[in-house]
């Protein structure tokens, strides 16, 4: 991804994380994948919420980035079928951010 593409992955997978009713507490990516910090209720089906981060996520970006998207698809997908999830329930929020925010965005 580019720059400009991870910022606009971020504006969007807010929006969706609004309907869900989830807060978004950090955002950050590289080339090929994304970090997200949420906050969720616990009627909030953790699989539905990442189903649809990457399903709306994958067809704005393809519709606003098309050329450049087509280059580094999986096959036809715009992200790998799987995902990382982990409960960080007993760990300092600011150490997660932390690592979030030190991740390599891509230029």
């Amino acid at each position: 991804m580019t720059d400009p593409m991870l910022v606009r992955c971020e504006q969007i997978m807010r929006e969706v994380c609004v309907g869900f009713e989830v807060e978004l507490r950090e955002f950050n990516g590289e080339d090929d994948h994304v970090h997200l910090l949420v906050h969720y209720p616990p009627k909030v089906a953790l699989s539905k919420l990442v189903n649809s981060l990457k399903g709306v996520s994958a067809r704005m970006l393809r519709k606003e980035f098309g050329t450049h998207v087509r280059k580094y698809l999986w096959g036809e997908h715009f992200w790998s079928g799987s995902y990382f999830a982990g409960s960080v329930g007993g760990a300092p929020l600011t150490v997660v951010k932390q690592y979030i925010e030190q991740q390599n965005q891509p230029v």
